[in-house]
C-alpha cells in the first residue's frame, strides 16, 4: 500500500513537473497568463505530491514495513524511533527523495514569496521552469533508477539495521542540512536564468538572487561545520576536516557562492562585473550538482560516499546539458551584459573584490584538480593515486590567508578611488594593533610562522572590523546624542546589510585562528596502558583503569574509564549486533575555551579492570573557536538578511559621512 503510493506520488509529481516546466515557459514567451497560472498551481502540486510520497517513507519506517528494499536495508525492529530521521537518508534512493521534497518545499516558499505583484513576475515563470526541470530531474531519477519503494520478493523478518556512522546524534542535522545547502542553489541560478531569458540583467534579478544565496549559503556553511563537528566526536583520528573528496565538493560550491555574494556588490554599486556574476551563480549551481554527482556515483572513494550506482550517468548527462543551456543564454545576451563603469584605481573597493574573486576562483580550482585528479591520472595513465591532505594545506593555504588579508584590507578602502589622507586614516589603527599582536606572539615564545602569519591576519580582520563598529557608533553618537550602546544597536538595525557582513567576517576569524591553533599547536601521543599506568600529555596525566562493557538492547559498549588529573573520562567503542565489524567509536572529550583533551579507544588486551588498553591522546587547542565561529556566522546572516529600517537615517557630520555612507555594502 505505502510502496504503491510512494511511486504514483514520484511518478505523478514528475508529470506534474514536466507540466509546469511546459506551461510556465510557453505562457511566458506567448503571454497567456492563464497558462502561467496553470504553471504555478502545478509547481504547488508537485509539491504536495513530493511530501506525499516522503511521508510514505516515513510511515514504512515507522511501521518496520521490511518488503521495501529500502526499509530492510537501512532500519532494523531494535532501531530506536528516534533514528527514523537518519534512516530517511541514510541510503542513496531516501537522500534522492530527501533533495527532491526540499527542493518542492523550497520552490513552493519561493513562489509563495514572490506572488505579489511586480515587475519581477516577469522574472517567475522562467524561475519556475528552471525550479521545475531540476525537480523533474529528481524525480525521474526516483522513479527510473533509484526508487526507494522497490518491493523485496520475500518479506524479511527483520532488517539490516542502520550503518553505526549514523547512529551519532549529528547525523540529525548534518546530512540534511549539507543536502539542503546543495540544493538550495538552484532558486539563485533560476533567478539567473531567468534574467537571462528575459533581457531583465539589471539590479532586480540581482537584489531576489542575493537574499536567496545568502539562504543557500548559511544552510551549506553550517552544514559543513556540522559535518566538521560530526567527524571530530565520531571518526576518532583528531582532526575535524580531511579533504576527503564528498568534504571537498561540499565546500567548492560554498566558496564559489562567497564569491557570487561579494562580487554582486561591485554590480549594485557600479555596474560592473554583470556577465562575471553570472558565471559565478552558474559555477555555483554546477558544483552543487557535480557534488551531488560525486556522492551519488560511488566513483572516488570517500567515507562519506554511497556504493558504485547506475544514477552516475544521468546525473552526468544532466550537468552537461544545463552547462550547456546556460552557456548558450549567456553568450545570447552577452552584449547586454557589458559593464556600465570601469575601475577608476587600483586602491578601490571595486579592486579588492575583484581580487578577493581571484583567490576564491583560484582555491576552488585547486580544490576541484586535487579532488578528481585521481580519476584523470586513471583514465590516462591506467594507475591509481591518491590526493592527501598535503597538497590541499599547501596549495589552499596560502590562498586562504591572502584572503583574510584583503578581508583586513577591503573594508577599509573607499569606492572608486582612495586618497593618501584616507589611507593613513583608515589603516593606522588595524596595522598598529597587528603588529602589536605578532610581536607579543614573537615575545612569547612563537616561532611558528604559519602560526604568527596566521594569528597576524586574523588579528588585522578583528582590528578592521572593530574600528569600523567603533567609528560607526562614534559617528551616529555624535549625530544623535544617543547613548553609544544604543548608538551601536541602531546603527546595526539601520545599516544591517553592511554590519552583517562585518559579524560574519568576526566568524571567519574566529574558524580561522581555531583551525590556525589546532593545526600548528596540537599535541598527539600513543600508548598500551596496564592499570594504574599513566601518560602524560600537554599538562594532563591520564591513568588506565582496565575497561568495562555494557550489554544494550542491540549492542553492546566497551569503554575505558581513565582517570585524568583526578577526574574520570571515558573513551568509547560500541558494536552492534548487526554490524560486528563495524564498531562505533566514541571519543573521551574535555573541552574547554581554550583547548581540547581528546582520547580515542584504539583496542584492548584482556578484561575488566585489569585488561591493557590502547589508546590515541590529542591535546587540540582552539578547537571550540570553530564551533563559536558556526554560531557567530548564523548570527551575522540573519542580521544581515533582517529588512533594514525604512526611516530616515540621522544626519552625521561631514567627517563621519564616509563610514557610514555604505550602508548597503
Amino acid at each position: 500500500m505505502l510502496s504503491t503510493f510512494g511511486q504514483i506520488c514520484v511518478v505523478g509529481g514528475l508529470l506534474l513537473a514536466l507540466y509546469a516546466v511546459g506551461t510556465s515557459i510557453v505562457g511566458a514567451r506567448w503571454r497567456v497568463v492563464e497558462l502561467i497560472h496553470s504553471g504555478q498551481r502545478a509547481a504547488y502540486g508537485v509539491t504536495v505530491l513530493v511530501t506525499g510520497a516522503a511521508l510514505s517513507l516515513i510511515a514504512a519506517l515507522l511501521t518496520h514495513d521490511f518488503s521495501l528494499r529500502y526499509v530492510y536495508e537501512h532500519s532494523s525492529l531494535a532501531m530506536p524511533l528516534d533514528l527514523v530521521v537518519p534512516a530517511f537518508y541514510s541510503g542513496q534512493q531516501g537522500s534522492l527523495l530527501y533533495w527532491a521534497w526540499t527542493l518542492s518545499l523550497l520552490s513552493a516558499v519561493v513562489f509563495w514569496q514572490q506572488r505579489k505583484p511586480g515587475s519581477h513576475k516577469a522574472l517567475m515563470p522562467y524561475v519556475i521552469g528552471v525550479l521545475m526541470t531540476v525537480e523533474a530531474f529528481m524525480l525521474l531519477l526516483l522513479g527510473v533508477v533509484a526508487s526507494p519503494f522497490d518491493r523485496l520478493p520475500i518479506l524479511p523478518a527483520d532488517g539490516v539495521g542502520l550503518n553505526p556512522l549514523l547512529y551519532d546524534e549529528g547525523m540529525r542535522i548534518h546530512p540534511p542540512m549539507l543536502l539542503a545547502g546543495l540544493m538550495s542553489w538552484s532558486v539563485p541560478f533560476s533567478f539567473a536564468i531567468a534574467a537571462l531569458a528575459t533581457n531583465r540583467l539589471g539590479a532586480e534579478w540581482l537584489g531576489l538572487a542575493r537574499r536567496y544565496a545568502m539562504v543557500a549559503w548559511l544552510i551549506l556553511g553550517l552544514g559543513n561545520l556540522l559535518g566538521a563537528w560530526w567527524a571530530y566526536h565520531v571518526l576518532g583520528w583528531g582532526g575535524y576536516w580531511g579533504w576527503d573528496p564528498v568534504e571537498n565538493v561540499a565546500l567548492m560550491p560554498w566558496l564559489a557562492g562567497t564569491a557570487f555574494i561579494h562580487s554582486i556588490q561591485i554590480q549594485e554599486r557600479r555596474g560592473m562585473l554583470k556577465a562575471w556574476n553570472m558565471v559565478l551563480i552558474f559555477a555555483t549551481f554546477f558544483l552543487s550538482v557535480f557534488g551531488t554527482f560525486v556522492v551519488r556515483s560511488g566513483i572516488l572513494a570517500s567515507v562519506h560516499a554511497f556504493a558504485l550506482s547506475a544514477s552516475g550517468p544521468y546525473f552526468l548527462t544532466f550537468l552537461t546539458l544545463s552547462i550547456a543551456g546556460a552557456l548558450a543564454l549567456f553568450f545570447w545576451r552577452l552584449p547586454a551584459l557589458r559593464a556600465e563603469g570601469h575601475l577608476d584605481s587600483l586602491l578601490s573597493r571595486e579592486s579588492s573584490f575583484l581580487v578577493n574573486n581571484l583567490l576564491f576562483v583560484g582555491i576552488v580550482f585547486a580544490i576541484f584538480w586535487g579532488t578528481i585528479y585521481p580519476l584523470v591520472a586513471e583514465a590516462t595513465t591506467g594507475t591509481k593515486v591518491s590526493v592527501g591532505p598535503p597538497y590541499f594545506e599547501q596549495v589552499a593555504g596560502p590562498l586562504l590567508g591572502a584572503m583574510l588579508l584583503l578581508m583586513g584590507i577591503a573594508p577599509l578602502l573607499p569606492w572608486r578611488r582612495a586618497s593618501r589622507e584616507n589611507l593613513a586614516h583608515s589603516f593606522g589603527w588595524p596595522i598598529g594593533a597587528t603588529l602589536a599582536g605578532s610581536a607579543l606572539l614573537l615575545g612569547l615564545g612563537s616561532r611558528n610562522v604559519f602560526a604568527v602569519l596566521g594569528f597576524g591576519l586574523c588579528l588585522l580582520v578583528l582590528a578592521t572590523v572593530l574600528q569600523e563598529f567603533v567609528r560607526g557608533a562614534l559617528a551616529r553618537h555624535a549625530a544623535t546624542g544617543e547613548a553609544y550602546p544604543l548608538a551601536l544597536v541602531q546603527l546595526v538595525r539601520r545599516n544591517n546589510r553592511r554590519y552583517g557582513g562585518y559579524i560574519v567576517h568576526l566568524a571567519i576569524i574566529l574558524i580561522g585562528a581555531g583551525v590556525v591553533g589546532s593545526h600548528v599547536y596540537q599535541q598527539e601521543a600513543q600508548a598500551a596502558l596496564q592499570p594504574g599506568q599513566t601518560l602524560t600529555l600537554g599538562g594532563y596525566t591520564l591513568a588506565a583503569q582496565g575497561i568495562t562493557t555494557t550489554p544494550n538492547a542491540g549492542s553492546r559498549t566497551v569503554a575505558a574509564p581513565l582517570n585524568v588529573n583526578g577526574e574520570e573520562l571515558q573513551a568509547q567503542k560500541v558494536y552492534f549486533d548487526n554490524f560486528p565489524n563495524q564498531p562505533s567509536t566514541k571519543v573521551g572529550l574535555r573541552s574547554t575555551p581554550l583547548e581540547d583533551l581528546y582520547v580515542v579507544l584504539d583496542g584492548w588486551d584482556g578484561d575488566g579492570a585489569n585488561a591493557r588498553v590502547s589508546v590515541s591522546v590529542f591535546v587540540n587547542p582552539m578547537v571550540s573557536w570553530i564551533w563559536l565561529g558556526g554560531l557567530v556566522l548564523l548570527v551575522g546572516t540573519f542580521v544581515s538578511l533582517w529588512p533594514a529600517t525604512q526611516r530616515a537615517r540621522a544626519r552625521v557630520p561631514a567627517r563621519s559621512k564616509e563610514s557610514m555612507a555604505h550602508a548597503s555594502a
